[in-house]
């Protein structure tokens, strides 16, 4: 089971608009002007965006010049994430109700890079539900759909069970999440609590949808019509 982080599990947008700038800040010399929108993508393609659209030539250092002080710019923020943040409804309890199934292990597939998505989920005391270690994460430069394979290799790595589009359910609130989901191998629940409409991500193609996660016997039920037992 992979978790999108943001606008499905949580929303931390102006903590992580202002880790953003002062990155930017450090990296250019310069102040932001305007930052490229995530629209589910990852951040190592945000960052250069950015660059461009605030009229910075990218170089080869820039990228992990960028990464490394987005890093240390969020952590000196995340006291601020619940003060200014919020926890997406129902996101605790369908993390608790989907750990409770046999068989499942739940980690995260996000454009956030590891240590901010990290800190995202354990200001809200989510962290407790996922095991970190086999998810995708920004920093690493690959499509989200190349992210989800890479997740599920990490899974088998460690859990010694192949992971395909059988087994694996990616929980998701864009069209790309959605895209994601149909190119790299796994069942697609998206949850209509980000910025992609319901009518919009059927039509993506993902295989159910849910208006949100206030009710984990939905989130459960549908975890359940997405896979087949695995023979062991």
């Amino acid at each position: 089971m992979l978790w999108n982080v943001d606008l499905t599990l949580v929303d931390t947008a102006i903590v992580t608009r202002d880790a953003y700038a002062e990155a930017f800040r450090q990296v250019t010399g310069r102040p932001l002007v305007k930052l490229a929108p995530a629209n589910g993508r990852p951040d190592s393609e945000i960052v250069f965006e950015t660059l461009a659209v605030n009229g910075v030539v990218a170089e080869d250092d820039h990228l992990p010049r960028f990464l490394d002080a987005l890093t240390t710019a969020f952590a000196t923020r995340k006291g601020r994430l619940t003060a200014e943040g919020r926890m997406m409804p129902g996101a605790k309890d369908a993390l608790k109700a989907v750990a409770k199934l046999d068989g499942i292990v739940q980690s995260v597939l996000s454009g956030t890079i590891k240590g901010n998505a990290v800190h995202k989920l354990t200001a809200f005391g989510l962290h407790k539900y996922v095991d970190f270690g086999i998810g995708g994460y920004g920093e690493e430069v690959y499509p989200k759909a190349t992210l989800l394979q890479v997740a599920q290799g990490r899974a088998k790595d460690k859990y010694g069970t192949p992971f395909t589009s059988a087994n694996t359910v990616f929980v998701g609130d864009s069209t790309r999440d959605v895209q994601a989901a149909r190119i790299g191998g796994a069942a697609m629940l998206a949850i209509a609590s980000g910025r992609s409409t319901t009518a919009e991500l059927h039509e993506a193609g993902a295989d159910l949808v849910l208006p949100d996660l206030t009710n984990p016997s939905e989130v459960v039920s549908a975890i359940a019509r997405l896979t087949t037992p695995t023979p062991r």
